[in-house]
């Protein structure tokens, strides 16, 4: 039985191995497969306890740091589920005003995949009033041109590198760019999105590279990207929405930063995952593509839908914003120490993509490497 201890020992070693403060994607890996480990982990737990032997004290030290491995991711994913306090309100019946809701639906729809039929089944089924496309190059483009006629107001962004972009909108869109923050490779969309009720509500579309053998060595420049956008957005004093596939799990701790620093909300807090990938294994599932709101949002509906051939599930949210959500939400409190660690980040992306010879030609960015410059340097 000496492959239980085996397994607790790894179990133990996966659990805290994404605590080391490094960007490499194999340290950074870790941080997705939290339910998996924690599954095993427990299934390990009880079988060190019905294991019939005398206890000695290597087992007994086995024990102990399993059990804290167990703690420590349980205090990572039990903020997914209804034992959690919900972060985000949901509208009552007779609090619904159509005129202030807006529904999304996000899709990263894997480039080759060319089940085209089954998103616009989904489309026709929901009718959302924004639809974000990932991974979408020229060949998605004209597949959904069926649906333009319904989204008069578009931003396309059609690439062949896996980070084209398609926004489709029923609503008015004011505006509107295609920004480049840390790489010439991986465009987002900004743009403001004009509600039926006139509200104007700030939207970023993001989808930055993974950290992985195959795509971003490192997660510098994903981390760096996310913080640059919740940097901007804490000084906004209007509606805010960003969403997309960050590439990142929303218990990690950059993802988190990110909602301290811009003070942006998750439904799914208080609620469940909605693990979007990988679609094809079920054991293998974490959630990557993500919806976070200003505090003056509460929700109506979000849900994951069905497979339509991508490795990814879409995502839809619905929500209604009203000043009495306002001041009913807590959004997570900000520290001094992460202002800090925010900066730090930022500016260790600027750096790799100035090292890596990339462009930094985004207007939120530019700021930050001209304070790199300066006698004071980060703000």
């Amino acid at each position: 039985m000496l492959w239980i201890e085996i397994m607790a020992i790894l179990v133990i070693w996966l659990s805290f191995w994404s605590l080391i403060p490094r960007d490499e994607w194999w340290i950074r890996g870790a941080d997705f497969p939290r339910l998996q480990i924690l599954s095993i982990g427990l299934v390990v737990f009880v079988l060190l306890l019905l294991w019939n032997v005398p206890w000695s004290g290597g087992r007994q030290l086995i024990l102990l740091g399993l059990s804290a491995a167990l703690a420590y991711q349980l205090k990572m994913v039990l903020p997914y589920t209804l034992l959690w306090k919900k972060q985000v309100k949901k509208v009552r019946p007779d609090q619904l005003n159509p005129d202030k809701q807006i529904s999304l639906l996000v899709s990263n729809v894997l480039m080759p995949n060319d089940c085209y039929h089954l998103l616009i089944e989904q489309i026709r089924k929901y009718r959302p009033d924004l639809i974000l496309t990932l991974e979408t190059n020229q060949t998605w483009q004209q597949a959904l041109a069926v649906i333009e006629a319904d989204y008069p107001y578009r931003v396309p962004v059609p690439l062949d590198n896996l980070y084209g972009m398609h926004l489709y909108s029923r609503l008015e869109l004011q505006d509107s760019e295609v920004k480049f923050i840390l790489s010439d490779e991986i465009p987002s969309i900004h743009t403001t999105v004009i509600l039926p009720s006139g509200q104007p509500v700030q939207l970023y579309c993001l989808h930055p590279k993974p950290p992985s053998p195959t795509e971003a060595k490192e997660s510098t420049l994903r981390d760096a990207e996310l913080l640059i956008v919740g940097d901007q957005i804490k000084d906004l004093q209007e509606s805010c929405i960003v969403m997309g596939d960050l590439n990142d799990v929303a218990w990690s701790r950059t993802t988190r930063l990110f909602q301290r620093i811009s003070g942006l909300l998750d439904p799914r807090v208080g609620r469940h995952f909605i693990n979007t990938f990988h679609a094809k294994y079920p054991l293998l599932r974490w959630s990557l593509d993500h919806i976070f709101h200003s505090a003056d949002f509460a929700l109506i509906e979000m849900r994951r839908l069905p497979y339509i051939g991508s490795d990814h599930f879409p995502v839809y949210t619905k929500l209604q914003t009203g000043r009495k959500f306002e001041r009913i939400h807590e959004p997570l409190a900000q520290t001094p120490a992460d202002e800090q660690e925010a900066q730090q980040a930022i500016q260790q992306g600027i750096e790799k993509a100035e090292m890596e010879e990339k462009v930094v030609t985004d207007a939120i960015a530019q700021p930050y490497k001209e304070d790199m410059k300066s006698p004071g340097g980060m703000r």
